[in-house]
């Protein structure tokens, strides 16, 4: 994808428009993901220097004295990596609480903003945090996906006789690649190398600067674990057994590496459900790709059709639609909360969305092409628990068919999540017997 069409739509649509009514906006997400290239372009929009604290140079005059930095008469005063230097957050709440104007500060951090020490946190209120995701499969193709914001409010829209001509084959690359930038425009023999880089990386400087880790050897062994977990719950004590650590120092690194968005997480559903819902969150992985080099899922693999590839390649598509979908809320007209849903006799539904108003949309997800009866218990439960605040229930697959399965329950291909509806007639009905 051209970097500038990513730069445009965070610039005009979403930076722009926070700026123009909070004093302050940072972003935040994994390294490589273009935070520093969409601060640039807002330091060239308004004509201001961008102040860099990766240099080495930079961070020590601003460690030295912060206040200087926050002060600059060029606004918005643009700031990369501010997780370098904590203190100037507070040097910038000291400047705000004598002018609190909108649009004065941009920042962009490696680390999230909510795992920073207390003096780190010193803008809480203040800012608007904006997430900054890996590249999503309509930004490769150029355009932004509404996915999220029509399943909300008409999903028979999402509904088309026109078949899908996405292939299990294209599914499986995209999945594999990801969509850290740099990764993509590497061949997949390459990937794997730039990956354990990264990884390298992100441990060995952004998990040390928010703590000092004394087996940080550890580390890549307890993401490996969590990477064959993504898209399940999380039991902290089988990572223990199997890393031989402390449960509790366990729960201190896996909160590491969210900390530094290598991991994210999806909190249980609950509102007004029954006592019998499990309350664990779910581990994803924060890319697919990530996900996929960390499990050793290749393509030679997935080709061999190996058992036990396609059942961690099947946690791996459930990660890449989860994101998919967390990744469009950035630009979302809908404010909506993610969570998923299971109860403790495993009906479960993979993602549960929710909008402001409380309308809920459940998301499944298959790695096949087919479906089974059994694939809508979750989401009929959850249905039946919500009464008409269930808008509808979404069956993902690998398939080619969009149809409505039975009231406000939907299969559709999962390319559906980015490529516009055809334009035909909708589908409203399950294809006829025999019928994929």
């Amino acid at each position: 994808m051209d970097p500038d069409a990513l730069v445009e739509r965070h610039l005009k649509e979403v930076i722009c428009r926070r700026l123009a009514s909070r004093p302050v906006v940072v972003l935040t997400g994994p390294r490589t993901v273009g935070k520093s290239t969409l601060l640039i372009a807002c330091a060239r929009l308004q004509d201001v220097p961008v102040i860099d604290l990766d240099d080495v140079s930079v961070r020590r005059a601003a460690d030295a004295d912060p206040g200087h930095f926050a002060t600059i008469p060029l606004e918005p005063v643009c700031i990369d990596e501010f997780q370098h230097v904590p203190e100037i957050l507070s040097a910038i709440k000291a400047e705000l609480n004598r002018d609190l104007r909108p649009g004065r500060f941009i920042l962009t951090g490696s680390t999230r903003y909510s795992a920073l020490p207390r003096l780190g946190q010193a803008l809480t209120g203040r800012a608007h945090v904006m997430t900054i995701w890996p590249l999503s499969q309509g930004e490769l193709s150029g355009h932004r996906e509404t996915f999220l914001d029509a399943v909300l409010t008409d999903p028979e829209s999402l509904l088309t006789s026109v078949p899908s001509r996405t292939s299990r084959a294209e599914y499986e690359a995209a999945m594999l690649a990801g969509g850290f930038p740099v990764a993509l425009g590497m061949p997949e023999s390459e990937r794997g190398s730039w990956f354990r880089d990264f990884l390298s990386m992100v441990i060995e400087r952004d998990v040390l600067e928010i703590r000092k880790v004394r087996q940080r050897h550890v580390l890549p062994v307890i993401l490996r674990q969590l990477a064959a977990r993504t898209s399940s719950t999380v039991n902290m004590a089988d990572i223990a057994a199997a890393v031989g650590l402390e449960q509790r120092l366990v729960g201190d690194y896996v909160a590491l590496l969210e900390a530094v968005f290598l991991t994210h997480r999806l909190e249980a559903f609950g509102r007004t459900l029954a006592s019998k819902v499990a309350r664990s969150p779910k581990i994803h992985l924060i890319d697919s790709g990530l996900a996929a080099h960390l499990l050793g899922i290749t393509r030679r693999k997935l080709d061999r059709r190996d058992p036990a590839t396609l059942t961690e390649f099947g946690r791996v598509v459930e990660t890449f639609a989860v994101n998919e979908l967390m990744k469009q809320a950035g630009w979302s007209e809908e404010l909506v909360e993610f969570s998923h849903f299971r109860t403790r006799d495993q009906r479960e539904v993979d993602l549960v969305i929710e909008s402001q108003e409380g309308s809920v949309v459940g998301v499944e997800v298959k790695a096949k092409s087919s479906i089974e009866e059994k694939d809508f218990q979750g989401l009929r439960l959850l249905r039946e628990r919500l009464g008409s605040s269930f808008v509808a229930g979404v069956l993902l697959n690998l398939g080619q068919q969009s149809f409505r399965h039975d009231d406000r329950l939907y299969v559709m291909p999962m390319d559906r999540l980015w490529t516009p509806v055809p334009a035909a007639r909708p589908r409203t009905s399950a294809p006829p017997a025999g019928r994929p």
